[in-house]
């Protein structure tokens, strides 16, 4: 049985890459589900024209993380896909987010995602890929964002090594690296801050970014950067001092702020 495991699925690009791998391979047998909100998976499964294995789990709880474990040893599939979308962020200055929200992040961006590609690697063959959502994010440590960045900085580390071990098994590894993205990510993120100016001024379709990531892993690419603007970005990141860009960013801030109040 060949399926692909999918979590964050219930919003989002999770969401958006399972409908998009639902239409365009058709070889799959299932496809396998994983969020927090079971309504959210049972409002997915109608739109999804394979059959579809729903997992109301909370992949920070080694307890409800273990049912997918399970279900793995028991059916023993071929896993041809896994895309690690579960995640969130908060926007905030050290200390001014609190302290169960920054180590949430930790938990579901890092920990989570590298417990689900642990338990899942030992079904994945020849020709398996792996999507694992960072963000641009991880480009450069972001004031305000801080303990979000740091953990996509991971996520973004962690993929290309893994990618490098699983040549040889012919498992491919893409780091998902988009900017902002117009989901309800943003919405959760601004409970505790709110985004600059600039960011919303690039805010990208999930429906195109999940386009190109799929693409691009179907390539062999070990990192996918959607648009001009955030190529250009990573582009800078790598050649200018990130101090200085640090600094930039922090000068630009509270002018975006002040753009904000006077609109």
């Amino acid at each position: 049985m060949k399926i692909a495991i999918i979590t964050g699925a219930s919003s989002g690009m999770g969401r958006e890459t399972a409908v998009q791998l639902s239409d365009r391979f058709g070889g799959l047998s299932e496809i396998w589900i994983a969020a927090r909100r079971g309504d959210r998976l049972d409002a997915l499964e109608d739109v999804l024209p394979v059959p579809v294995r729903k997992f109301a789990i909370d992949l920070t709880k080694p307890d409800e993380l273990n049912v997918l474990s399970e279900a793995l040893r028991a059916a023993k599939p071929d896993v041809r896909i896994l895309v690690n979308a579960s995640g969130y962020g908060k926007i905030g200055p050290a200390g001014g987010v609190p302290l169960e929200e920054e180590t949430g992040m930790v938990r579901l961006n890092c920990e989570a995602l590298l417990a689900v590609t642990h338990i899942a690697l030992p079904y994945m063959g020849r020709g398996g890929r792996i999507l694992q959502y960072a963000s641009s994010a991880a480009f450069l440590p972001q004031p305000g964002f801080a303990v979000y960045a740091a953990t996509k900085a991971f996520v973004l580390s962690y993929s290309r090594a893994l990618n490098e071990e699983l040549k040889s098994r012919g498992i491919r590894v893409t780091a998902v690296c988009p900017g902002p993205v117009k989901t309800e990510f943003f919405s959760i993120a601004e409970t505790t801050g709110k985004m600059p100016l600039y960011k919303r001024l690039t805010m990208a379709n999930a429906s195109r970014v999940v386009k190109l990531a799929v693409r691009d892993s179907a390539m062999g690419k070990t990192v996918s950067v959607y648009g001009p603007v955030m190529k250009a970005f990573r582009l800078l990141c790598k050649i200018a001092p990130h101090g200085l860009l640090l600094n930039a960013m922090t000068a630009l801030a509270p002018a975006c702020a002040a753009g904000q109040k006077k609109g």
